[in-house]
């Protein structure tokens, strides 16, 4: 009886299934595969350290978790959008580290944020970001990305899209947690492909130690990367609350209300200034964790604090990290290019679930937003000078004028609000 009794104390409750510490361990490695492979893809593709970006998205999760008063079941991986200003900073100043100092701020922004919501309420907050403004943001996230991606790809187009195609059929035909796997299956399958072909370096691995102590570097600051990468946390300001709306629906509460959408914000503010100060990517919440969330009606938020762990962990196993710069550029390519057209869709789905009106009002802001963030892909290059060296233009213009025309456009109505 006693020895049954210390099973049940160790064991958690969770819609109607008693879990013990096994499958805890188990429903947390689920986790880890789920954001996984988007969350190394973003250190790869900016030059990034690896392991110093898995190491951050585990503290920056346990982070979250202390400021939400451990509520809400959340992972927080490597940030899509911010990809495009860290290597645009990266190119203008020749080191990443003025990016982190960018990333730094852009986290102390939404730590900013986080008190302005708390103080006025969200709804005063979010006006200034409707879905006509939100929507072609995301729009140019994606599309900027995917020349990148393509670029990527064309290293060996064999292989790209056999990885790409791989992916898709899983993610359109898959079901359950395999579905959940599509990234990961079709990245080993690239993987194993490219070594048949020879087109993989070994020597990382090998020469990589079991253990090592992550590349952590210390940010540096200028006004003009700073300008060039905080005005990213304008798209991404919506894309949190959508995304922890969407867990909350999943799990069946309001996260909105309790803990608060400020305490929230506060969570991913810190781990972004975390990993900042770390030599890692900006942090945000996961919707691959939310899908698995669904699939196993375990909503146990202890689950993602195991998870967490898991990925510090393996930011300090070297020959992981070894493997991991090991996949080649076209693997990567084919995954990116499933992606990138994913975020900029998303940004279109925006559009048409929010039942955005395409009025003149409407279709002026929307083009003024696709205009200057894509407008550099065919050689129109309106940029606002901000030092000798840089320009503030693409996303973060966009991103600014479209706010600010919004405001100009609808100004009867916010001062009726």
């Amino acid at each position: 009886m006693a020895e049954n009794k210390a099973i049940v104390e160790q064991s958690f409750h969770i819609e109607g299934i008693k879990v013990g510490t096994i499958q805890k361990l188990i429903l947390a490695l689920q986790h880890l595969v789920a954001m996984f492979g988007a969350t190394v893809l973003v250190p790869i593709l900016t030059g990034l350290d690896i392991s110093v970006g898995l190491v951050c998205a585990g503290i920056g999760t346990l982070i979250f978790h202390l400021c939400t008063k451990r509520k809400v079941p959340v992972f927080l991986g490597s940030s899509f959008a911010f990809i495009p200003v860290i290597i645009a900073v990266g190119e203008q100043y020749g080191d990443l580290r003025f990016a982190q100092g960018g990333i730094v701020v852009a986290g102390f922004v939404y730590v900013l944020i986080s008190l302005l919501v708390k103080a006025v309420g969200v709804e005063k907050i979010t006006k200034y970001f409707p879905s006509q403004v939100i929507g072609p943001m995301i729009m140019v996230i994606g599309f900027n990305l995917i020349p990148t991606a393509w670029s990527m790809a064309s290293n060996n187009f064999a292989v790209a899209f056999i990885t790409l195609g791989i992916a898709v059929a899983i993610s359109q035909l898959g079901k359950g947690f395999f579905k959940q796997l599509a990234i990961m299956i079709a990245v080993i399958i690239g993987y194993s492909i490219s070594l048949y072909f020879n087109i993989v370096d070994t020597t990382l691995i090998t020469e990589a130690a079991w253990i090592q102590v992550p590349s952590f570097t210390l940010p540096k600051f200028d006004i003009g990367a700073v300008l060039m990468i905080v005005p990213v946390v304008l798209a991404v300001f919506m894309e949190h609350v959508g995304d922890v709306t969407t867990n909350g629906t999943v799990v069946g509460k309001n996260f909105i209300e309790d803990p608060g959408l400020n305490r929230t914000l506060l969570g991913d503010g810190l781990a972004t200034m975390v990993a900042g100060f770390l030599g890692g990517p900006a942090n945000t919440t996961y919707g691959e964790n939310t899908g698995v969330l669904a699939i196993t009606k375990n909503y146990n938020p202890q689950i993602l604090r195991i998870a967490a762990v898991f990925a510090i962990f393996l930011g300090v196993i070297g020959k992981i990290g070894g493997v991991l710069r090991s996949i080649p550029v076209p693997v990567m390519g084919g995954i990116s290019l499933m992606l990138f057209t994913m975020i900029a869709y998303i940004g279109i789905k925006n559009l048409k679930d929010m039942k955005v009106k395409y009025t003149p009002k409407n279709l002026i802001i929307i083009a003024s937003i696709l205009i200057l963030g894509l407008g550099h892909n065919v050689g129109l290059n309106i940029a606002l000078p901000i030092t000798d060296k840089v320009a503030l233009s693409g996303l973060s213009l966009a991103a600014i004028i479209g706010v600010l025309i919004n405001r100009v456009l609808y100004h009867g109505e916010f001062q009726k609000k």
